[in-house]
């Protein structure tokens, strides 16, 4: 995954966990995941799998649009 990508995925969960109120704590707690995971993911410093990205819009209800050609 580009460094664009990872960057503007970091944004998208960032700004959703931030509209919930939500400490990076509580979001990995939630998930199931570790805390310096979600940490690194707000960073970009993660290579999210496309099964995290769906599990995480499906946690914040939120829709994703992929386009295939």
């Amino acid at each position: 995954m580009s460094q664009v990508y990872r960057e503007k995925i970091a944004q998208l969960v960032k700004s959703l966990r931030e509209k919930k109120k939500m400490t990076r704590e509580n979001l990995s707690l939630a998930l199931g995941y570790d805390n310096s995971y979600i940490s690194k993911l707000e960073r970009g410093n993660v290579n999210i799998t496309i099964d995290g990205i769906e599990e995480i819009a499906k946690f914040f209800g939120v829709d994703i649009n992929i386009k295939i050609k």
